[in-house]
C-alpha cells in the first residue's frame, strides 16, 4: 500500500477542493501557462516551418542544386549529361548558358540574369514551367528571340506578352564605326511568377540564341542538377568534380542561397528559445503552488510520516500532483497547438475576411496565404521541453515536504 501512496494522495491533492481558494488559483494559472506556451510554441514553429519549405519549394525550385562547368566550355554535354543521370544521388540534368544583362524599353532599365535553357530539358531541374502566368516554355523557338520574363521584371519595364525588349550585355562588339555593346532585341513570348525576389531578376531564352549572342558555338555553360538531397549537394558536387578531374568546376545552391535559409534556421532556434520561456514561467509557477500546498499540509505530512511514509514517499506525493498539473497543461496545450497549427491558414482567411483587411499582401510578400507546415520532431521536443521543466519545478517543494518533522507539527495539534 505505501508503495503506491504517493500516487494515491498526489492525484487526491489535484482533485480535492483546496480550503485555500488562493492556491487553487495559483494552480490554474501555471495549467494556463503551460497550455498557452506550448501552444503558442507548436503554432510558431509550426508558420516557421510552413515559411522555410514555401522559401525552399520556390526559390530552390528555380535555383538549381548544383552546377557543373568546363573551363574551357562543355561541348559534348550530352554525354555528360547521360555520366551524370547515372548517378544514384542525380534526379535530373539540364545545359544552361548564363548571361548577366540589362533591358531597356523606353528608357526603362533594368539588370536581370537571362538564362538560355533548353525547353525539352528544363522540366527536369526547375519548376518554371509549372509557373508560367502567360505563355509556354514550348514558345521559346531558337532562331525566333523569343524571351521569358519575371513577373515583377516585366512590370518594371512595363512590357507584356508580344512587347519587344533590348537585352545589352557587358561584351563589345568591334565595328567599323568603332567599339558598341553588344544588344539584341527580343520578343515577349512568356511571363513567369513564383512568388519571390526572383521574379524580378531573372529571364529565360532558348539556348541556341544565347549561344549565338555571346558567341559560343555549340560550347554550353555548364549542366545544373536537380539532386534528390538537397542538404547533400555539397557532398555531391564534390564527389562529381573528383570523378570528372581537372578542367571541371562546380558550385552548389548554397553559395547563393545558403545565408537566407540559415538566417530562417537561426531565427527559427531564437524565437523557440524566447517562446521557452513562456513555459518556463508556467512551470516555476507549480513551484508557487506546491510550496503552498506543503505548508497547507503539514498536518497531513506528518501523519502519513508517523505511519511509516518515508521521506521518499512524502517527495513522490507533491512530484505527482506536479506533474499531473504539468501534463494536463501540456496535454490541452499540444491539443490547442496542433488544432491551430493544421487549421491556422482558414483562421486567418476567416478573419480577414471579417474585417476586411489584408495580413499578407501578395504586391509585399512572396505569398499572400500564411504557411504552415507541423512536425511531429517540433511536437516532441516541445513536449520533452515542457515536461522536464515541469519536473524541475516539483523538486524543491519536495524536498521541502520530506524535511518537515512529526514532532514538531503534532506538537501542538
Amino acid at each position: 500500500m505505501l508503495d503506491r501512496l504517493p500516487f494515491l494522495v498526489g492525484l487526491r491533492y489535484v482533485r480535492a477542493k483546496r480550503r485555500n481558494h488562493f492556491i487553487s488559483f495559483i494552480s490554474l494559472t501555471s495549467m494556463l501557462g503551460l497550455m498557452l506556451g506550448v501552444a503558442v510554441l507548436i503554432l510558431v514553429l509550426s508558420v516557421m516551418n510552413g515559411f522555410d519549405h514555401e522559401l525552399r519549394t520556390r526559390i530552390l525550385g528555380m535555383v538549381p542544386h548544383a552546377k557543373i562547368e568546363a573551363r574551357e566550355g562543355m561541348v559534348e554535354w550530352q554525354s555528360l549529361a547521360e555520366k551524370l543521370m547515372q548517378r544514384e544521388h542525380v534526379e535530373g540534368v539540364a545545359p544552361y548558358v548564363e548571361q548577366q544583362g540589362m533591358f531597356s524599353v523606353g528608357g526603362r532599365n533594368e539588370g536581370a540574369m537571362v538564362n538560355g535553357i533548353h525547353p525539352d530539358w528544363e522540366d527536369n531541374v526547375s519548376i518554371i514551367g509549372a509557373n508560367m502566368q502567360r505563355g509556354e516554355l514550348d514558345d521559346l523557338v531558337p532562331g525566333e528571340w523569343n524571351i521569358v520574363l519575371g513577373s515583377m521584371l516585366a512590370q518594371r519595364l512595363g512590357v507584356g506578352v508580344g512587347d519587344r525588349v533590348t537585352l545589352l550585355v557587358p561584351e563589345a562588339s568591334i565595328t567599323p564605326a568603332g567599339v558598341f555593346p553588344r544588344l539584341k532585341r527580343f520578343n515577349v513570348s512568356g511571363i513567369f511568377s513564383v512568388g519571390a525576389e526572383l521574379d524580378a531578376s531573372l529571364a529565360y531564352a532558348n539556348i541556341e540564341d544565347m549561344q549565338t549572342l555571346g558567341r559560343l558555338g555549340d560550347a554550353v555553360g555548364g549542366l545544373r542538377l536537380e539532386l534528390d538531397d538537397l542538404f547533400e549537394a555539397g557532398n555531391e558536387t564534390q564527389a562529381i568534380l573528383n570523378e570528372l578531374g581537372p578542367g571541371y568546376r562546380g558550385s552548389d545552391w548554397t553559395y547563393s542561397q545558403g545565408n537566407l535559409f540559415q538566417a530562417i534556421q537561426m531565427e527559427k532556434r531564437m524565437i523557440a528559445l524566447l517562446l521557452t520561456v513562456i513555459i518556463a514561467v508556467a512551470a516555476f509557477n507549480i513551484v508557487s503552488t506546491l510550496v503552498m500546498v506543503v505548508t497547507d499540509k503539514r498536518a497531513d505530512i506528518a501523519i502519513l510520516r508517523t505511519i511509516g511514509a518515508t521521506p521518499r514517499s512524502i517527495m513522490g506525493i507533491f512530484i505527482v500532483q506536479g506533474l499531473t498539473i504539468g501534463t494536463i497543461g501540456i496535454a490541452v496545450g499540444v491539443a490547442v497547438g496542433v488544432l491551430l497549427a493544421l487549421t491556422i491558414a482558414d483562421v486567418i482567411g476567416w478573419v480577414e475576411s471579417v474585417l476586411h483587411i489584408q495580413f499578407l499582401d501578395a504586391g509585399v510578400y512572396f505569398i499572400s496565404d500564411l504557411p504552415s507546415r507541423l512536425l511531429f520532431t517540433d511536437v516532441r521536443d516541445i513536449v520533452l521541453a515542457a515536461f522536464g521543466l515541469t519536473f524541475l519545478s516539483t523538486l524543491y517543494p519536495a524536498w521541502r515536504a520530506a524535511r518537515v518533522q512529526p514532532a514538531d507539527v503534532l506538537r501542538y495539534e
